[in-house]
């Protein structure tokens, strides 16, 4: 069912300053599309069924622009190191199982479905490099009903000998392969092409990727400033660049070709952030990993009110958890040490503005996607903030911020909808059409 139409409590960004709320109001899907949202159903939707989640929060399905499929095995653990121990000790011997498709199978399915029972509808993920085990990550993600982009990942140095490809060629044509057998291959599952860092890919690699992006006109996604430890290591690596961003944008590799995913972005020069604004990066503000393996706060006020590409990441597994409501909460909560530690002059976020980020910001990426104005890709949420009780009378808006403080995703998800179709629907509601 492609058209119909939710009755709810419903709330949208329409810019980063400007968020909707619509008590008892109707928002329209038809044929997957967003048709907007009114009072009372025009006439020429008459016809459409109604589905009534009168009470419950709508709104529209969050955005995860940086997620480590493979990592999310281990979430939670050796949260006291920093990144570049944090790797060697975790992720770099958790990704070397994935040779085994018989590993890959069980972890990936238990990701797969923590994503399907999430608010998320929308995700850009890592794989590992191998090929076979990102494809089959591919197949369960397509299931699950999410709409993703999906990395095989390149490491042709500085890594372990479990985890590093071959040769620089080897990995490039691996991925070329990757491209070949996927893009054309799912509905709702595409390849995006993943040097995981500078570290760990050779110039001929990178070099490589970049070309494999303009000929295929495949997205890009990495890493970029996120610990001070890998900032210097980029520049003793590649000492004729200017910065870390320079180290990719000479391959083609920072939003000239196609568009690309940058994650974290805590350290980023002037000159870095100029390219990602000339060339319309997007950041995956990913504000738990920054904590946990103690990178650091990035500054994000400067990026929004630069009107920079800007979304969140939840970064499992150096972020702890999936949830892109927490993703919410923690930026808020780490903007106002920014302004109060770092820089008073950088206003802390405000929820309209992370709302933002988590929905319209980020979903901008996928398309016309993360909102409820007219021409949307439909992906809904609905959450039953009824089950996070209160005695006092409640403004719409504050049972929105409410929700996203309280874990409302986990706690109170009642559907989930992903280009007009259904992902969940935890009990039967009542469908019907109104006269």
């Amino acid at each position: 069912m492609n058209s119909f139409i939710i009755k709810g409590d419903i709330c949208y960004s329409a810019d980063k300053n400007t968020l909707i709320t619509c008590p008892d109001s109707y928002v329209v899907c038809e044929m997957g599309v967003c048709k907007g949202v009114f009072g009372k159903v025009p006439d020429r939707y008459s016809a459409l069924d109604i589905i009534d989640h009168s009470g419950m929060l709508v709104m529209p399905g969050m955005v995860d622009l940086h997620i480590h499929a493979p990592q999310y095995a281990y979430r939670g653990l050796g949260m006291d190191m920093e990144l570049l121990d944090w790797l060697d000790n975790y992720a770099f011997p958790e990704e070397a199982k994935y040779s085994d498709l018989e590993y890959a199978d069980r972890a990936y399915d238990i990701f797969a479905n923590a994503v399907r029972n999430s608010a998320t509808t929308r995700l850009a993920v890592f794989g590992t490099l191998h090929r076979e085990a990102t494809e089959l990550l591919m197949d369960k993600l397509e299931a699950s009903g999410s709409v993703s982009y999906v990395g095989k990942v390149n490491m042709d140095r500085n890594s372990p000998d479990t985890l590093r490809e071959s040769s620089a060629r080897a990995s490039i044509d691996d991925t070329e392969r990757f491209i070949l057998e996927t893009r054309d291959k799912y509905k709702n599952t595409y390849p995006v092409i993943t040097p995981r860092f500078v570290p760990s890919c050779t110039d001929e690699c990178m070099k490589g990727l970049g070309e494999l992006s303009e000929k295929y006109d495949v997205p890009v996604q990495s890493h970029l400033s996120e610990n001070p430890s890998e900032v210097e290591w980029v520049r003793e690596l590649c000492p004729d660049t200017l910065n870390y961003g320079d180290a990719y944008d000479r391959y083609g590799l920072f939003g000239k070709h196609a568009e690309t995913i940058m994650a974290h972005c805590v350290y980023s020069d002037d000159d870095e952030v100029r390219r990602m604004k000339e060339n319309g990066v997007y950041i995956a503000h990913c504000p738990a990993s920054n904590m946990n393996v103690a990178s650091g706060i990035a500054p994000i006020r400067k990026y929004l009110d630069m009107d920079m590409n800007l979304g969140l990441g939840s970064d499992v597994a150096g972020g702890q958890t999936e949830s892109i409501f927490t993703s919410m909460t923690e930026a808020l909560q780490v903007s106002r040490l920014y302004w109060r530690l770092v820089d008073r002059n950088m206003k802390p976020l405000s929820v309209a503005e992370v709302f933002y980020m988590a929905t319209k910001g980020g979903g901008s990426f996928f398309g016309k996607v993360g909102s409820f104005e007219e021409g949307c890709e439909f992906d809904a949420i609905v959450i039953d903030d009824s089950l996070l009780p209160h005695p006092q009378p409640l403004s719409l808006r504050e049972r929105l911020e409410r929700a996203i403080y309280l874990g409302g995703d986990i706690k109170a998800l009642k559907a989930k909808y992903c280009r007009g179709s259904c992902l969940i629907r935890n009990e039967e509601l009542g469908i019907r059409n109104e006269e």
